[in-house]
């Protein structure tokens, strides 16, 4: 569930991670490596609103040495989220989608910094707790991106019995 406020959502329900079974007690951890939302030093938790939009997230992380992955559920409460669905809540926190979703893989192995990590920058200076990111590769799915979690004042993450 998705509620949208002025410039911040809040969302809650079940959300669903893909993860290696040889690390799913720190599947709560957030990211190992580098990632979108996530340059070194500040790990983020990457979700899926559905099992398809994990499936659909995972088409740009796989390759021949990626282990087969389980697909767990995350239950979450966040308020502070950034809609980057959502024109005039991008407008009012500064930042372009364009920036967001703009491809950040082959920047980082060229050695630049991905545009992604300075809406991350931006968005952490407003106190905003993650993103709401609509899916690449399938129009209509989201993720939610977590920035913070599990801690005083943050979203709460647990995974689902």
């Amino acid at each position: 569930m998705v509620r949208r406020g002025q410039r911040f959502s809040a969302v809650s329900g079940t959300f669903y991670r893909a993860v290696n079974p040889e690390h799913h007690e720190a599947a709560l951890s957030g990211s190992r490596t580098p990632g979108r939302y996530s340059p070194p030093n500040a790990p983020a938790l990457y979700l899926s609103s559905s099992v398809e939009g994990v499936k659909a997230a995972m088409i740009a992380h796989r390759d021949a040495r990626t282990p087969q992955l389980h697909v767990i559920e995350v239950e979450v409460r966040a308020e502070r989220i950034l809609d980057l669905r959502d024109d005039a809540a991008c407008r009012a926190a500064g930042v372009k989608l364009t920036d967001a979703i703009a491809a950040w893989q082959q920047v980082l192995a060229d050695g630049g910094e991905p545009r992604p990590w300075a809406v991350r920058r931006r968005l952490d200076s407003l106190g905003t707790h993650g993103v709401i990111d609509p899916s690449r590769q399938r129009p209509g799915l989201w993720h939610l991106a977590l920035f913070q979690w599990n801690g005083p004042g943050y979203p709460t993450v647990r995974l689902s019995c």
